[in-house]
């Protein structure tokens, strides 16, 4: 049975201009133990599907259908306080901007005790020595230089890499078996990414954690996880091993997308995809990538297409690797 489950994952949003349909049918797996990384076009669903696992969705989301199924039990049916025991201990996410996610009017250390004691069920009995013992220790885990006057600091007080290694400090300290990493080096420049990811690679590796990186970084996400799923408008359109994906991408969004990064070694100007992202309002029917598409059918204009076998472990939501069409 795989740690986490999502299984046809539809869901909408509600603004001035109508009803946006998002997420259209996302699927996807993890094991235990696994690196997953997702990557995509900006706008694609990578958060929406994240906030929908953690059940922090904003107000004017509608989950239209679909099951997340965490150790076989769907936590989007569960009671606000069942779901609360799992995501308290079992997993945490590191969010994309660490200035949002901490609060700037209280001090690093007291967001932290607060947090803790909520995570383990008890707003004031656990010692708060004891806690601040804690976190100093994770603090230096994730190598906070000066881990006491990082306790004692407001937010606006530390850079934007300490504060993004601050969140990566609070979900591993309150994550047992999944770590969600939605973008965490969005912010930071080049060689503070390097670092955070290291990190956390270093980080999971010894705690044996779960992994999803979300990431529209190519190369981020190469060095950390084992499998990749594509994201395209909404779905999923390809899986596979991630070294095998990246010298053999199989959906043509995935050909498209890897052919349009650019590359250290030269060889002229990416030439970037064709057309545009489709308007959520009104969606195409069928696949949501064929006006894009070179190698569209009829088919793909009226049915969204399943996941296909694809040869070496991968699967492709694409009709070219249907028997029947084919």
């Amino acid at each position: 049975m795989p740690l986490l489950e999502v299984r046809n994952l539809r869901v909408s949003y509600k603004t001035y201009r109508g009803v946006l349909k998002v997420l259209s049918g996302v699927n996807l797996e993890i094991e235990r133990g696994e690196r997953v990384g997702i990557i995509g076009e900006s706008g694609c669903g990578k958060t929406t599907t994240m906030r929908a696992i953690m059940r922090i969705l904003p107000s004017n989301a509608i989950i239209e259908g679909g099951e997340i199924l965490y150790d076989g039990k769907d936590i989007l049916k569960m009671s606000e306080n069942e779901f609360n025991s799992i995501r308290r201990r079992k997993f945490a996410m590191i969010f994309q901007d660490p200035t949002a996610a901490l609060n700037p009017v209280f001090k690093v250390g007291d967001q932290l005790i607060d947090v803790l004691r909520q995570s383990r069920g008890d707003s004031g009995k656990h010692d708060r020595d004891a806690l601040k013992d804690e976190i100093i220790a994770a603090f230096k885990e994730v190598m906070l230089p000066d881990p006491e006057r990082v306790f004692e600091s407001y937010p606006f007080q530390l850079s934007g890499g300490m504060r993004q290694r601050v969140c990566i400090a609070l979900a591993l300290l309150t994550a047992e078996e999944l770590l969600i990493a939605d973008e965490p080096t969005t912010n930071l420049d080049v060689t503070i990414q390097d670092q955070i990811l290291r990190l956390i690679k270093e980080l999971v590796d010894r705690r044996d954690l779960s992994v999803i990186l979300i990431s529209h970084a190519l190369g981020a996400v190469r060095g950390l996880v084992e499998r990749l799923y594509v994201m395209y408008a909404g779905t999923m359109v390809e899986t596979s091993e991630v070294n095998e994906l990246f010298r053999n991408p199989r959906h043509p969004y995935s050909r498209a997308l890897i052919a349009s990064a650019p590359r250290l070694t030269g060889g002229g100007v990416s030439q970037g995809i064709r057309g545009n992202v489709p308007d959520y309002l009104n969606p195409p029917k069928g696949c949501r990538f064929h006006p894009r598409c070179d190698f569209k059918t009829l088919v793909c204009e009226l049915d969204p297409p399943g996941f296909f076998p694809a040869g070496g472990g991968g699967k492709v939501a694409c009709y070219l690797y249907a028997e029947v069409v084919r």
